[in-house]
């Protein structure tokens, strides 16, 4: 009989301190998160300097936290997996210092874990991946297809030119003068609203996979400035639904298209824009008529977690792949 495998995950790539403990790669025993959002709302996002103090303060904690919470010790912990990258490089480093150091102490094996990667595994915290699979990761600073045609192979198929998803969504949001984060709040709007807007769909070439929002963000940018000139009141439910309805319908035929040009098995939803309701229905309703299994992780796993780190990290792991104690972050990391 297979000796578990438990693992160790850990994740400080921007604002959120997380630590779980995994068994398996599919079975949560522990999943704690400190959440920054109260600390960064007043900037209107996320202060690098900020961030990396809060993680000072709250890794050891959280680490007590999810030690407690999975009733284990350190004797049945198999190796520890931390983002190394990508993200923010001085809230990356708290977590890969925390990691090495834990490393070292408890002769632990390390495994550094790319931060997509993880958002891609948190599916598999719920169900077991088909091959090959098609992963749509929408999050604050990425837009990507990745076809995968096993565990820990992934071939970058489409990815944002400028703005990612998140990065368009947290821009009109400022516009609009709604709280940080803005993703939420103009899926939240756009329910209340009617797209009385046409804002433009970025296509790009006839057979690109890729996506670009700039132009986007910009017209609805250049809407609300005009309407003011001309002292017209827009209905703020009103932009967030036409934006959103632009952003959901590029997002959803470019990844329909490619489910049916690579005759993928399954296709998965990853990152923290997952969590948009109006995506996840649009999708649901799309894959539904393909009869093409559609994985899309619930809202807790949707956002940055620890989970998701020691999920991938468990795929490393059996893998047999290692990381020295020379770990470094990588702010900017590619998937490979």
């Amino acid at each position: 009989m297979k000796k578990d495998t438990i693992i160790l995950g850990i994740e400080t790539s921007c604002d959120e301190t997380a630590v779980a403990v995994v068994r398996n790669g599919r079975e949560i025993l522990a999943n704690v998160v400190s959440s920054q959002i109260e600390s960064h709302k007043r900037f209107g996002g996320v202060v690098p300097e900020i961030a990396s103090r809060h993680h000072v303060e709250q890794i050891t904690y959280v680490l007590e936290e999810a030690f407690n919470q999975s009733n284990t010790t350190w004797e049945k912990i198999d190796g520890i997996a931390v983002t190394e990258g990508p993200g923010l490089v001085g809230a990356l480093l708290v977590g890969v210092n925390a990691a090495k150091a834990l490393a070292f102490a408890k002769q632990k094996p390390l495994v550094g874990v790319h931060h997509i990667a993880g958002h891609i595994y948190a599916n598999r915290l719920e169900k077991e991946f088909e091959f090959p699979l098609l992963a749509l990761i929408v999050s604050g600073g990425h837009t990507e297809l990745v076809l995968m045609q096993e565990h820990g192979e992934y071939k970058l198929i489409g990815e944002t030119r400028d703005d990612a998803a998140g990065e368009a969504y947290d821009k009109v949001a400022r516009m609009l003068n709604l709280p940080y984060p803005g993703g939420p709040q103009i899926d939240r709007l756009a329910e209340l609203g009617q797209e009385t807007i046409t804002f433009p769909r970025a296509w790009l070439e006839q057979d690109s996979y890729d996506f670009s929002f700039s132009g986007l963000k910009s017209s609805v940018i250049n809407t609300i400035h005009n309407a003011k000139q001309r002292g017209e009141e827009l209905k703020k439910e009103d932009i967030a639904a036409s934006f959103q309805a632009s952003v959901i319908d590029v997002l959803t035929t470019k990844t329909v298209r490619a489910a049916k040009d690579f005759n993928v098995k399954q296709v998965i939803v990853a990152g923290g824009v997952a969590a948009n309701k109006g995506l996840r229905n649009a999708l649901e309703t799309s894959f539904a008529e393909l009869n093409t299994p559609l994985l899309i992780p619930p809202f807790k796993l949707c956002t940055d977690n620890a989970a998701m780190i020691a999920a991938a990290g468990t795929i490393a792991f059996e893998q047999g792949k290692r990381s020295e104690l020379s770990l470094n972050a990588r702010a900017s990391l590619p998937l490979k």
